[in-house]
């Protein structure tokens, strides 16, 4: 089996240049790829990547994710396209259906039909595919092609999704699932059998498809500090995603107080009544030694790619070369024997 990858999550709320100097030195330090979200009022997540491909050579670079509701199909294939284009071949598409979209206006409706036809007529198009097509939410017309060449027809697709439904749906399509805002290691396994379902079913194997789980990151010598940072930033992520994960039991009060707080905008105050035990099931954080080794129990449990995701450090830049400096050597990405699951997979949407 291959190493297991690692990676590096971007924020898109930089400044011009900042992406190209942290993508050179993700790089050189040994990260395999460099993912920029596509989260609700940020910069649109091409300016970042198209100027991190301008500075590098070697790592894979997309958006995790893009989502078909605020963004038409053939504009998705025609980011992707563009990305392969400047990065030689080195783009991949990632997909999901989006979070606060309600916010902006944007309804969600059919949302494994979104994806899974947004998919198609993305292929499509690059693929130069002229037959049309006609689903349940979108549509090509007959003859309806991209009017510029491509790098690639097929550039790999990954697919963000929590429940059963959407990882049956990328055993079923995607080369690599998302678990956003996840560092759990009990999740791997309960991802795997959820993808098995659609995998089979479409004559794959589970193993076509590599588990991806990335979280919020804050490593510093000072680990207190650190923590303390993760804290305040994953308060707005576990609003949204602690109700996905079957393995872990939070009680309804605090939950309820978190959100209450983060709708307030007290995300530092929602941060401090997070425990330990929970921080490190949703975010990675402390010294690089502590980093290292959530990291490591995510290897150990099978994933195909670890994204460390930002602020990355108390500073940007501090964090990116803590991360390639101190935290990549420790980790041993040979990854381990799989083991069947224990139990089932459990509940969710």
């Amino acid at each position: 089996m291959a190493p297991v990858e690692i990676g590096l999550g971007l924020q898109s709320d930089k400044r011009a240049g900042d992406y190209a100097r942290l993508a050179r030195r993700a790089e050189e330090d040994g990260f395999d790829v460099l993912t920029v979200f596509g989260d609700l009022m940020y910069q649109p997540p091409i300016f970042p990547l198209l100027e991190m491909a301008a500075a590098t050579t070697r790592v894979r670079l997309g958006t995790a994710c893009l989502n078909p509701y605020s963004m038409a199909p053939y504009e998705i294939a025609g980011q992707v396209a563009a990305l392969d284009l400047a990065s030689h071949g080195r783009a991949y598409l990632g997909l999901a259906r989006g979070t606060w979209l309600g916010a902006v206006g944007i309804d969600q409706p059919r949302p494994l039909a979104a994806l899974e036809e947004a998919a198609q007529v993305v292929y499509r198009l690059l693929g130069g595919d002229t037959t049309g097509f006609e689903g349940r939410v979108f549509r090509l017309a007959p003859g309806t092609a991209l009017r510029y060449a491509v790098h690639r027809p097929d550039p790999p697709l990954l697919l963000g999704a929590w429940g059963p439904r959407g990882a049956a749906l990328a055993g079923r399509i995607a080369v690599e699932i998302k678990v956003g805002g996840s560092a759990n290691p009990a999740m791997v396994s309960v991802i795997r059998d959820r993808v098995r379902t659609g995998a089979e079913a479409a004559g794959r194997s589970v193993d076509d498809v590599g588990i991806v789980l990335g979280a919020v990151t804050v490593v510093d010598t000072d680990g207190a500090a650190a923590r303390a940072k993760a804290r305040t930033e994953v308060a707005m992520y576990l609003a949204v995603v602690a109700d996905l994960d079957p393995t872990v039991e939070i009680p309804a009060d605090l939950l309820a107080r978190v959100k209450e707080l983060v709708d307030a905008g007290a995300d530092t105050e929602a941060g401090r009544l997070i425990p330990d035990d929970l921080l490190d099931l949703f975010a990675f954080s402390g010294t690089p030694e502590q980093v290292a080794a959530q990291a490591q129990t995510l290897i150990d449990a099978g994933v195909r790619r670890v994204e460390f995701g930002t602020p990355h450090g108390l500073t940007d830049d501090r964090g990116v070369a803590l991360l390639g400096s101190a935290v990549l050597p420790l980790l041993r990405r040979e990854p381990a024997p799989v083991r069947p699951a224990a139990t089932g997979p459990g509940s969710g949407s």
